[in-house]
């Protein structure tokens, strides 16, 4: 693995207040599904109702000494210019107005759109959000920006070194030595997986090769799993109509063959999370086409899984690209797209799951 340097920059970028959001607690109109699963549901809202762009899509969220932070893109339409990166902090039980944090301004006033933030808070901090910004998958860069205050001032936006995209969709893992692992891919010369690591948070990186030859079939964007002190399971977005797993004994240095598991994935986002518990948690399309229903599984190993929840289900909607954390209390927390129109936070309480 070769280091990659990275200077960081800390010009204070002021982002003026916003006004609240508007919570929803298991709404009447909620799916039948979610209605059946209630007393896991601690609550479920939107985390705005109204927005300035037409469009959003893959949100990430995060817990902060000073209370949830989430993100997503938004504007025309995945892949157009004015998509830039929004933010909302909650205050209290409600979310702030969406707030533009990043954009993919270049030189000479030309744009290009911003794609899949992640929030990451390492240990003591400061809060990161990585985004990538460019035409298309094929062809992004990455870049990333600091906030001191749990996300109210941010950065000036810093590019990630050349061969280095930040994670790609899902939230890294810290280790006790204070690496940070991301699962990142490449949408260029076949889809491929490949992990990139810092130990300095951001100051310098080092990546291993890709895991796969994206000949077969392709994987991308995978979701981190802590199995042991050094042990690490990645779980794979595929082409393949199967999620796909990798295991590191070594902290994500060396990965084993990837390999299918028994769960479907219709070409869309997962993310996954292990719990205090040392369980771990799933949130994802269980089927092969289309992106609906919205389910959550949960696993004692990250081999086998059983469905324990319904999020979502509605013939042909959207319901996809979820994040999922717990939070220091044990609940928790999901954030999805919810029909390209909104972000939907989900509060699920553990103790409430049955098959």
């Amino acid at each position: 693995m070769r280091p990659i340097a990275l200077p960081f920059l800390f010009s204070s970028l002021l982002l003026a207040p916003g006004c609240r959001g508007r919570p929803t607690q298991q709404p009447a109109n909620a799916p039948a599904a979610m209605r059946e699963r209630a007393p896991a549901i601690a609550q479920s809202e939107d985390i705005f109702a109204s927005a300035p762009f037409a469009q959003c899509h893959a949100s990430t969220i995060v817990e902060t000494p000073s209370g949830l932070v989430a993100a997503w893109f938004g504007g025309t339409a995945e892949g157009a210019p004015d998509v830039v990166i929004w933010l909302s902090r909650r205050e209290g039980s409600v979310w702030t107005a969406p707030l533009e944090v990043a954009s993919g301004g270049q030189a000479g006033g030309a744009r290009q759109p911003c794609w899949n933030p992640v929030l990451f808070y390492p240990s003591g901090g400061p809060l990161v959000l990585f985004y990538k910004v460019g035409p298309s998958p094929s062809a992004w860069h990455g870049e990333m920006l600091q906030s001191m205050d749990g996300g109210r001032t941010w950065t000036e936006p810093m590019s990630l070194p050349d061969g280095i995209t930040g994670p790609a969709k899902d939230h890294p893992l810290e280790f006790l030595d204070g690496t940070i692992l991301c699962g990142s891919s490449t949408e260029r010369d076949g889809w491929r997986v490949h992990f990139e690591m810092t130990r300095d948070k951001g100051m310098t990186w080092r990546t291993t090769p890709p895991i796969n030859d994206g000949r077969g079939v392709g994987l991308i964007q995978p979701a981190l799993l802590r199995t042991g002190a050094d042990q690490v399971v990645a779980l794979m977005r595929s082409t393949g109509g199967r999620i796909y797993s990798s295991r590191s004994a070594d902290r994500g240095a060396t990965w084993s063959p990837p390999e299918p598991l028994d769960l479907p994935n219709p070409n869309s986002g997962i993310d996954a999370v292990t719990l205090a518990d040392g369980r771990h948690v799933l949130v994802y399309n269980p089927v092969s086409e289309g992106r609906t229903p919205l389910a959550v599984a949960l696993s004692s190993d990250g081999r086998t899984w059983t469905r324990v929840l319904t999020l979502e289900d509605e013939a042909g909607a959207e319901f996809s690209y979820p994040a999922v954390i717990q939070t220091a209390d044990g609940l928790v927390h999901a954030t999805y797209t919810w029909k390209r129109l909104r972000i939907r936070h989900v509060i699920i309480d553990p103790a409430n799951w049955r098959p």
